[in-house]
């Protein structure tokens, strides 16, 4: 059985979060069924934690599994 795409998003607007949001940036979502009910995502920042920021500062993105793979390992490295 297929394993679910992890999804990522990326950031489209950062005003009052330019310290943990840089535009442009591809971040990682984390799944929150109840933020997403509030038009909320649960992301990992720069600070390596996750906070829930307004879905309409991203545009939610997938990628192929290979692509998948080095966005997460390269991630993780940093």
């Amino acid at each position: 059985m297929k394993r679910p795409a992890k999804p990522f998003a990326l950031c489209l607007e950062n005003a009052g979060n330019e310290a943990s949001l840089i535009l442009g940036k591809i971040y990682r979502i984390l799944p929150d069924a109840r933020a997403a009910k509030d038009n909320l995502v649960r992301i990992i920042d720069e600070s390596g934690d996750d906070y829930l920021f307004d879905k309409s500062q991203f545009a939610v993105v997938d990628f192929p599994q290979a692509v998948r793979r080095k966005i997460l390992a390269l991630q993780k490295a940093s």
